[in-house]
C-alpha cells in the first residue's frame, strides 16, 4: 500500500497540444475531391454530354489517382486472357492415359517373364483392348492382373475418376477421398441419394426444413459453405455444376464421350456416375437461370484436373459478371451492385479498395443533391453543382486577371461603398476595414493550436462593400455550330458560369440574362446553357438576341443596362415579322439593317456594349468594329483561355462606370 501512495505522491499531469496534423496525409479526409469531381462533371457536360453520361464517365476514369471502372475492367479480362491462355482443361484424361499406359506396360512385362499359354492368352487380350482410353479402362474392369504395379496403377484410375468428378461438385472432397475405402465410397454414395431425395421434395414444392436439418446433421460436413437452407444448398451446388457443365462443353465431343465412359469407372461404382448425373438435370431443373450453355477456350500447357478445371470455369463466370457489373451499362446500373469481395478475389484489395472509394464518391454527389431529375426524366445539374462549378470556373478566371492585371479586381465585391454583411481573408494591397470579431476570432482558433502569438495576419478578416450601382446584364452568345467546330464551346460556357457566379454572389442586386443566338435566338437558365448540346445549324441571329436582350432590360428602369457579345461569325440571319427566321451567306444587307436596328434600340436606353469577337475572320471583324463605334462601345479579341477573364473584367469595369 506504502507503494502505491509513494506512486501515487509521483503522479504528474501531462501537458497536451493541439495543432495542424502534419503526418502526411490527413486520415480523416476523405479519400476523394468532391470539387475536383465536379469539375469533371462540369467540363464533360459542357462539352456536350449528358449529366448522366458525365457521372459515369468520371466512374470509368477515376479520380484524384484511383483506378476507374475502366481500368479494373482492363485488369478483369487481362485475368480471364491469362486464365485462358495458360491452362488447358484435359489433365484429367491425360493422367488417366499416362496411368493406363504404365499399368499395360508393367502387366505386360509381368507376362513377358511367363512362358505360359495363359500369358500369351493374356497378353492377346491387351492387344484387342479398344483405341479410346475409356473403353479400355471399361475393358479392364473385370480383368485379373499379374502384376501389383499395374493393378495399383488402375485402381489409381478409378480412385482419381471418383475424386476428380466429386471435386466438381463438393470443394475440399478430392483431398478428403484420397485413399477412399469401399466404406467411404458408399457412404458418399449415401449422400448423393439423401441429397437427390432432398432435392426432389423441394421440387415438388414440398417444405424441407426438418429434411435439410436431418441432411445436414448426417453430412454437413461435406459442405464447408454451412448453407442455412435448401435454397442457399441448392444455390451452392448449381453453380459447381454449371460450371462443371461449362467445361465440358469446352472439351472436343471425343473429348466429353470419353469422360463420360471414363464417370462409369468411378471407383468401380458406376452409382457414383449417375447419382450425379440425376443431381446434376435436379439442379438445372431448379435453376435454369445459371449458365449451362456457356464454354471457354483454353490454349495453354498446364493442364488441369477436372475439379481444378471447373474451378476455372467458375473463376471464368465469376470474372464475366464482374466485367458486366464493372461496365455498368445495363439498365439501372449502380455502383453498389459491384461484388467487392470478388474483385478482391480477382484483382486484390486495392481494387475493391479503388471500387469502394468510387461507389462512395457516387453516393456523396448524389447525397449532396448535385443532380436532380427533370420533368422527362432526364439527369440534370442541379443549382447547388451549378453554384460548385460556377465556384471553380470564377477562381480560374479571378488568377488569370489578377496574374494580368496585378490586381484582385475579381475578387474584390468593391473598391468602396457600403458593407455587404461579409468578409474575407486580408490580401496585398486591400484598403478595406477590419472585421474586429472575425479577426479575433481567427486568432483564438490558432491560438488552441499551440500557436503562441497573439496575432498574425493570416488571422485579420476585412468587411467586404461594394457600390450599390444596379446594373442589368444581358450576355449574348453564339451558339452556332461554328462555336463547336472551332472549340469554342466549351469556352462560351465557362465565360457564361464565371459572369453568372460572380454576380449572384457578389452583386446579387444585379441582373444577368442569357441569351443564346444561333438560327433563332432564347433566353435560357445557366443550366440549359451549361447542358446545351452543340448542333449542327447554320446561322448566327444576332438581330433576335438583340431584340430579347431589349426585352429583358426594358424590365429594369432603374439599373445600368450592360450588353455582351461573344460571337465568332457575321450575321446571318434575322428575325422576319411573322417570326420566322431568314437565312443567306454570305450575309445579306437586308439581315445586316436589321441587325443595326436592334442594336438602334438598345442605343437609345443607353445600354453599354462590348463586343467579344472570336477567330480571325475580317468581316466580323470590320461588322463590329462599326457596331461598336455607333453605340459608344468597345471591341475584345481575346484568346480562348482568356475570354472568360476579359468578360468578367469588362462587366465590372462598367458596373463601376
Amino acid at each position: 500500500m506504502a507503494e502505491g501512495r509513494a506512486g501515487r505522491g509521483h503522479y504528474r499531469r501531462r501537458r497536451y497540444a493541439y495543432g495542424p496534423y502534419s503526418g502526411g496525409p490527413d486520415p480523416l479526409a476523405p479519400p476523394y475531391d468532391i470539387r475536383s469531381a465536379m469539375d469533371r462533371i462540369g467540363r464533360d457536360v459542357m462539352e456536350g454530354s449528358s449529366p448522366r453520361q458525365a457521372l459515369q464517365e468520371l466512374m470509368r476514369q477515376g479520380l484524384d489517382g484511383r483506378r476507374g471502372l475502366d481500368d479494373l475492367t482492363r485488369r478483369v479480362w487481362e485475368r480471364r486472357r491469362e486464365l485462358q491462355r495458360d491452362n488447358r482443361i484435359d489433365g484429367t484424361l491425360q493422367q488417366v492415359r499416362e496411368l493406363l499406359q504404365r499399368a499395360l506396360d508393367a502387366e505386360r512385362q509381368s507376362l513377358g517373364n511367363e512362358d505360359s499359354d495363359d500369358a500369351r492368352f493374356r497378353e492377346m487380350q491387351l492387344d484387342a483392348l479398344p483405341d479410346d482410353t475409356g473403353g479400355a479402362v471399361r475393358e479392364l474392369g473385370e480383368y485379373d492382373w499379374r502384376s501389383s504395379d499395374a493393378r495399383e496403377a488402375y485402381d489409381e484410375i478409378r480412385d482419381l475418376l471418383g475424386r476428380e468428378l466429386l471435386d466438381q461438385r463438393f470443394q475440399g472432397m478430392k483431398q478428403a477421398m484420397e485413399g477412399a475405402t469401399p466404406e467411404d465410397v458408399e457412404r458418399i454414395n449415401q449422400m448423393l441419394d439423401d441429397l437427390n431425395d432432398l432435392l426432389d421434395h423441394h421440387a415438388r414444392g414440398e417444405d424441407t426444413t426438418e429434411r435439410f436439418a436431418e441432411f445436414m446433421r448426417r453430412h454437413g460436413d461435406h459442405f464447408p459453405e454451412n448453407p442455412q437452407n435448401t435454397e442457399e444448398l441448392i444455390d451452392a451446388l448449381a453453380a459447381r455444376s454449371a460450371a462443371a457443365q461449362r467445361m465440358l462443353n469446352s472439351m472436343s465431343a471425343e473429348q466429353r464421350a470419353e469422360l463420360a465412359e471414363l464417370a462409369q469407372q468411378a471407383f468401380g461404382d458406376p452409382r457414383l456416375a449417375q447419382s450425379l448425373s440425376r443431381l446434376d438435370a435436379q439442379l438445372q431443373g431448379l435453376r435454369p437461370g445459371e449458365d449451362w450453355t456457356g464454354q471457354g477456350r483454353f490454349s495453354g500447357d498446364n493442364p488441369m484436373g477436372m475439379g481444378e478445371a471447373t474451378r476455372a470455369l467458375e473463376e471464368l463466370g465469376r470474372l464475366d459478371a464482374l466485367a458486366e457489373q464493372l461496365s455498368q451499362g445495363y439498365p439501372g446500373a449502380r455502383m453498389e451492385d459491384i461484388d467487392l469481395d470478388a474483385l478482391t478475389e480477382a484483382l486484390g484489395p486495392e481494387a475493391a479498395a479503388d471500387a469502394r472509394t468510387l461507389a462512395e464518391l457516387e453516393r456523396e454527389l448524389q447525397r449532396q443533391d448535385l443532380f436532380r431529375r427533370a420533368p422527362d426524366g432526364s439527369l440534370l445539374l442541379s443549382p447547388k453543382a451549378l453554384r460548385t462549378l460556377g465556384q471553380s470556373v470564377l477562381r480560374d478566371v479571378a488568377d488569370r486577371v489578377a496574374g494580368r492585371q496585378g490586381q484582385r479586381e475579381t475578387r474584390r465585391a468593391g473598391a468602396a461603398g457600403e458593407a455587404t454583411g461579409a468578409t474575407r481573408p486580408w490580401a496585398f494591397g486591400d484598403t478595406e476595414a477590419w472585421s474586429v470579431p472575425r479577426t479575433l476570432l481567427n486568432a483564438q482558433l490558432r491560438r488552441a493550436g499551440g500557436d503562441e502569438r497573439s496575432l498574425d495576419v493570416s488571422d485579420v478578416e476585412i468587411v467586404e462593400t461594394e457600390q450599390r450601382t444596379r446594373a442589368a446584364v444581358a450576355l449574348l452568345v453564339d451558339t452556332s455550330w461554328s462555336m463547336v467546330a472551332e472549340g469554342r464551346w466549351v469556352p462560351m460556357k465557362r465565360t457564361a458560369l464565371a459572369l453568372h457566379q460572380l454576380i449572384s454572389t457578389r452583386f446579387r442586386g444585379d441582373d444577368l440574362s442569357l441569351i443564346t443566338f444561333g438560327r433563332h435566338a432564347q433566353t435560357v437558365e445557366l443550366g440549359e446553357l451549361v447542358g446545351m448540346e452543340g448542333v449542327y445549324m447554320q446561322g448566327t441571329n444576332l438581330h433576335h438576341a438583340l431584340l430579347l436582350a431589349r426585352e429583358r432590360l426594358a424590365r429594369q428602369p432603374d439599373a445600368t443596362p450592360v450588353v455582351l457579345v461573344v460571337t465568332d461569325g457575321e450575321p446571318t440571319a434575322h428575325l422576319e415579322r411573322d417570326g420566322e427566321a431568314f437565312f443567306d451567306y454570305p450575309p445579306s444587307p437586308h439581315t445586316l439593317r436589321a441587325t443595326v436596328d436592334g442594336l438602334d434600340r438598345l442605343i437609345g436606353m443607353d445600354a453599354r456594349f462590348t463586343f467579344f469577337v472570336l477567330g480571325d475572320d475580317p468581316g466580323l471583324a470590320a461588322f463590329t468594329d462599326r457596331l461598336a463605334r455607333r453605340a459608344g462601345g468597345r471591341v475584345v479579341h481575346p484568346d480562348l483561355d482568356g475570354l472568360g477573364a476579359e468578360v468578367v473584367s469588362d462587366y465590372l469595369r462598367k458596373r463601376h462606370g
